[in-house]
């Protein structure tokens, strides 16, 4: 009984191990790579070219309110976040000092009137007395002299009142414009400094109209010659989920500079009809339209390969395209391209099938080249012989039309290559 039950446990271990080793040969079998897609549908499509960059948004209009005057703070009627309207009270200083000061200015206005009206009797007399000839001349200017003086005692007079008034108004600082306190680092009691002394004054407040917003982005020096003032922007902001606005780029810096290690310009842009759930110091991601095209033919990067021609020397652009026989290299024009599709001007047709990738069993020594005219594609033989020369076709054969590649967003991808495999537009 038990050598029965000894060989059922050894078989069933048996099958239990056979099994697992069943799973971990499945598991270990290498990934398929023909399940990731290798060829790709011409297909007409809209293509959409921007810019993207991130920056700080920040208040167009933003002050630091400093004292004019030195003092001490008595009234501070605002706090953060408070919302104040132009010419409403920001904070007050202490004037008692200058109020003394003023008072000691009039009443040495009033010595100086009384000076200048005894002045101005004593002359009117020596001019009588003088005509006359009852005085001499040395006496008549002395008194001319001292009438002149107490004019101007009176005007220095009026003048220092005048400035004390000045400084006196100094005392109370307004708000400017309609605006909403940011800071508030001083209390009521603290002493400041004016604007005119050290460290060009203390800092009572700061405050910014945030009915106004900017947003001060870096723009790489390669895309800053896409952009043009007035042009309208996408702007999502990070800190609001499912918030987008428009902006207008408003300047552009006319000198590069380099912030993070990247070379570009900075770049202000100007918010259109700012949400109040937007505040100063928020990321905002901005989209630049530069380039667009509604219904064209397109395919995926991966698809457009770049090769120096060796006649020529310039870049050329072509695609491997799927057909019954198999495949074959066509010359295509590429128009704009967003960082997914590239437009294809010229080569190409709806429906047609490229590569995404290189064929294994097609060298680049080995394909035909051929290029569409007027939208129509022409059939190409695979595997035929490279034309000799400096590409044109050997006798009996198509005409091949070279065609020069134009300036789009694939071409930033596109490795150059002479004499070695064409490199993807990827």
């Amino acid at each position: 009984m038990k050598k029965w039950i000894l060989i059922i446990g050894l078989i069933a271990g048996s099958a239990y191990g056979y099994h697992r080793w069943q799973l971990w040969k499945e598991a270990s079998k290498p990934t398929d790579a023909s399940a990731r897609p290798t060829t790709a549908l011409v297909e007409v499509r809209d293509i959409q070219f921007a810019v993207t960059a991130a920056g700080e948004i920040g208040p167009a209009e933003q002050v630091s309110v400093r004292p004019e005057v030195n003092g001490k703070v008595s009234e501070l009627p605002v706090d953060l976040g408070d919302k104040v309207k132009q010419g409403e009270l920001l904070f007050t200083l202490d004037d008692r000092d200058l109020q003394i000061e003023k008072e000691s200015a009039q009443k040495e206005i009033e010595r100086a009137s009384l000076q200048l009206t005894q002045a101005e009797r004593n002359y009117h007399r020596s001019v009588r007395l003088f005509e006359e000839k009852l005085i001499s001349q040395e006496v008549f200017e002395d008194t001319k002299t001292s009438f002149d003086l107490s004019k101007n005692a009176l005007e220095r007079s009026k003048k220092s009142l005048d400035l004390l008034n000045d400084r006196l108004r100094k005392t109370r600082v307004q708000a400017p414009f309609d605006c909403t306190v940011l800071t508030r680092p001083i209390s009521i009691g603290q002493a400041v400094s004016g604007s005119g002394g050290f460290n060009s004054g203390t800092e009572v407040l700061t405050i910014a109209d945030l009915r106004t917003m900017i947003i001060n982005a870096h723009i790489n020096q390669a895309d800053v010659t896409r952009l043009k003032v007035d042009q309208e922007v996408d702007v999502t902001v990070e800190a609001v989920a499912g918030l987008k606005v428009l902006g207008t780029v408003e300047r552009v810096a006319p000198q590069a500079m380099i912030k993070n290690n990247v070379k570009g310009f900075a770049v202000r842009i100007l918010l259109k009809d700012v949400d109040p759930r937007i505040r100063p110091g928020m990321t905002a991601n901005v989209k630049i339209p530069v380039a667009s095209a509604k219904d064209v033919v397109a395919v995926p990067l991966a698809a457009v390969f770049t090769e120096k021609n060796p006649a020529s020397g310039l870049p050329e652009r072509f695609v491997y395209v799927k057909n019954d026989d198999g495949y074959e290299r066509r010359l295509v024009r590429v128009g704009i391209s967003d960082l997914f599709f590239a437009e294809i001007q010229q080569g190409l047709g709806a429906g047609d099938t490229v590569m995404l990738e290189m064929p294994k069993d097609l060298k680049s020594d080995q394909a035909k080249t051929v290029t569409s005219h007027g939208g129509t594609s022409a059939t190409g033989v695979v595997n035929a012989p490279k034309p000799p020369g400096n590409g044109s076709p050997a006798s009996g054969g198509a005409v091949v039309a070279g065609t020069k590649s134009s300036s789009s967003p694939a071409s930033a991808g596109a490795a150059k290559s002479g004499g070695t495999p064409p490199t993807s537009a990827r």
